[in-house]
């Protein structure tokens, strides 16, 4: 036993767009923040300082130190002041780890920053996406043992947790993230692995199609640092630009991001009927304001946006997203794949498969996806199928399935002697993870 009563797991779920992480047995994660960082060449920002500031760079949070000639800014705090030359990068492509340094960062921020606990006396639950390869969870098993000196560690597949977090051991779970959407079917809490399918859409695409959209219609998004609002009279503002030379493109575009997904998240619904163009030309226009005081009225994008989750050519008709040409022949509309999804499993649990469709992730969350989802696969399954899409009426829990059903998974007491411990991983070696955690 490695938990017993005393000493919580703890539970870290690391996303394409935000990193949740918290302790086992709570109903919540206690730290979310983005899994994008800001990183300042040492290079670039040397040659703008002289060295009278040298000393104040020594005592500055760990969690910022200079990793060969990087710094790395970690949480939305540290994201949300504008450096000079701060670019912002993602150390997940497609949902597997492409940087480690910034991986490592990222959970050292989690632990020693918010949760404030010391890793070598918790248990690790971590979340993995179904598509990570052997490679990386012997590389993911190796950092935890040897860095954190973690005396436990165990590696679940999201779909699953999701799956749990629902109370089902087969379900189908349509998983709709920041970087992408992926369906995987999970029977007996096991992933079936060559019926899993993916697109690239997700909430960011979105958010981008989003932001090419109102440029279109000639609506810059001004990015919160490159204004400052003043009172003029009670009530009346006044916007003055300021003027930052040396803002990198990817944090401007960071920036920009993050009003535009609110954006997103405030007006966009899922049509009930596939988007047309002249249905939705004439519906009532939704008014947003924007932080530099402006306001737009938001029409038939509210509903074109969400769509393309549904009908992936619609993108190509926003002007700008022309690079997306190239993808969308492969990719597919979210009824579609979860059919091929389900068609590519045992005939007999398919039937089982269709009663419980999970939707999971921060894009599945928009209002009304979840009944369009249902109505759409209706028409596309087979007469025999009672189709039911389930998703928990509570945008939290959507948004952190995974991390909840990880967080039911490492509190149960049958849980318990499934941990890859640390004594196993020294007389064994990383490679014995495949085999603990299938």
């Amino acid at each position: 036993m490695y938990g017993g009563d005393e000493v919580s797991a703890i539970v870290i779920d690391l996303g394409s767009h935000t990193c949740k992480a918290g302790y086992a047995g709570e109903d919540a994660p206690k730290a979310v923040f983005p899994s994008v960082v800001g990183c300042i060449d040492q290079m670039d920002a040397d040659d703008d300082k002289e060295n009278n500031d040298s000393e104040t760079n020594n005592n500055n949070v760990d969690s910022n130190k200079p990793k060969g000639k990087r710094r790395l800014y970690v949480g939305s705090q540290a994201l949300g002041f504008r450096c000079d030359h701060m670019e912002v990068v993602s150390p997940l492509k497609d949902g597997v780890v492409v940087d480690w340094d910034i991986v490592d960062s990222i959970w050292d921020h989690a632990l020693k920053d918010c949760l404030l606990v010391d890793p070598k006396e918790h248990p690790m639950l971590l979340a993995e996406p179904s598509s990570n390869t052997q490679q990386q969870r012997e590389r993911t098993a190796e950092l935890m043992f040897e860095k954190y000196k973690v005396p436990a560690l165990f590696l679940a597949k999201n779909a699953v947790l999701t799956s749990f977090a629902s109370g089902r051991a087969t379900s189908v779970v349509v998983d709709s993230g920041g970087g992408s959407t992926t369906v995987a079917p999970v029977h007996d809490g096991y992933v079936l692995q060559k019926a899993v399918s993916s697109s690239p859409i997700g909430g960011e695409f979105l958010t981008d199609c989003l932001m090419k959209s109102l440029e279109s219609k000639g609506i810059v998004i001004k990015p919160r640092y490159s204004f400052k609002r003043k009172e003029i009279q009670p009530g009346v503002f006044q916007t003055v630009d300021v003027d930052f030379p040396h803002t990198t493109e990817s944090y401007k575009l960071y920036s920009q991001r993050v009003i535009a997904s609110d954006i997103k998240e405030c007006v966009c619904r899922a049509p009930d009927t596939p988007y047309d163009e002249s249905a939705y030309s004439n519906i009532p226009m939704t008014p947003y304001e924007l932080p530099d005081g402006q306001t737009i009225e938001i029409g038939a994008d509210r509903f074109k946006i969400p769509d393309i989750l549904f009908n992936p050519p619609l993108a190509q008709t926003i002007p700008g997203m022309d690079n997306f040409a190239e993808i969308s022949p492969s990719v597919r509309g979210l009824p579609q794949m979860v059919i091929e999804s389900i068609n590519r499993c045992d005939v007999d649990i398919r039937k089982e498969l269709f009663g419980s469709i999970l939707l999971a992730g921060g894009t599945a969350s928009m209002q009304q996806l979840k009944e369009r989802l249902e109505k759409d696969l209706l028409e596309e399954s087979p007469q025999a199928a009672r189709v039911k899409v389930l998703a928990s009426g509570n945008a939290t829990e959507r948004r952190f399935s995974v991390w909840i059903g990880g967080s039911i998974l490492a509190s149960l007491g049958s849980f318990q002697q499934m941990w890859f411990s640390k004594s196993e991983y020294e007389e064994h070696g990383a490679s014995y993870i495949q085999r603990k955690c299938p």
